[in-house]
């Protein structure tokens, strides 16, 4: 156990006061193996556990604990509630550090949470929180501002961005993939003017930037570089999909 989890301000963790922690899940039985995990840990003050986003924010305005750590859908929800709480938490209690619990390994979720800063924020997988001391290692890291993911997060990761580099379709601006969904819909251009709201104009600009992108030749028709653009989307948007673990 670390000396020194946080240093100075009121409620600072020093050597002689332990780490104090909230657990937030909807799940009796994972909260009991939590519980268990870290209630007699040497360090780690066990001083609440919830089962709802409600009741976590009031335990930590009563509380104000140095460690929340929280599943990542809870009630009354079911929604992203423990990365909301991650972000809300930024701007009221600063100093809090959290740990989100997760069944998914999705990045979008893992950004999501380091969106304003990694500092003091985690984010686990629920399958490897059998590993009690890998939990205790990352309570004492984000207690003390650090930042820990899960291994398996950080290879999707990667795995989407390697293959989102090597896309044809990586060099298409938001809003040219967005319209090129609307392509691969079979959507005439006045029908994606009066969906994005835009002219038919700008959709014709976008369509020949995008043709222009993807490589294909103005020699070969509107209908063909059409088609041969949505095949390109839908084999990307497929890759991204059996690339998902």
């Amino acid at each position: 156990m670390s000396g020194t989890a946080r240093e100075g301000g009121e409620g600072s963790v020093t050597a002689d006061r332990p780490i104090r922690v909230i657990i937030a899940e909807d799940s009796y039985l994972v909260r009991e193996s939590l519980s268990q995990m870290i209630g007699e840990e040497p360090g780690i003050e066990l001083v609440a556990v919830c089962d709802d986003a409600e009741d976590l924010l009031a335990k930590i305005e009563s509380l104000d604990p140095d460690v929340v750590i929280t599943d990542i859908r809870m009630p009354p929800s079911g929604g992203e509630e423990g990365i909301r709480i991650a972000q809300r938490l930024r701007r009221t209690h600063p100093q809090t550090g959290v740990v989100v619990l997760s069944q998914y390994a999705e990045p979008t979720y893992a950004l999501a949470l380091l969106d304003e800063g990694a500092g003091g924020r985690s984010y686990l997988l629920k399958q490897n929180m059998h590993n009690r001391r890998e939990l205790v290692d990352t309570i004492e890291e984000v207690a003390a501002g650090g930042s820990r993911i899960d291994a398996l997060v950080v290879e999707t990761l990667v795995r989407a961005q390697s293959r989102q580099a090597r896309s044809p379709l990586a060099g298409l601006t938001p809003r040219e993939r967005e319209l090129l969904a609307e392509i691969a819909q079979g959507k005439s251009n006045a029908a994606i003017a009066d969906s994005l709201v835009i002219t038919k104009r700008a959709v014709e600009k976008h369509v020949n930037s995008i043709f222009l992108k993807l490589g294909l030749a103005q020699s070969e028709g509107v209908s063909s570089r059409r088609v041969k653009a949505t095949l390109m989307f839908l084999a990307d948007e497929d890759a991204g999909r059996t690339s998902d673990p």
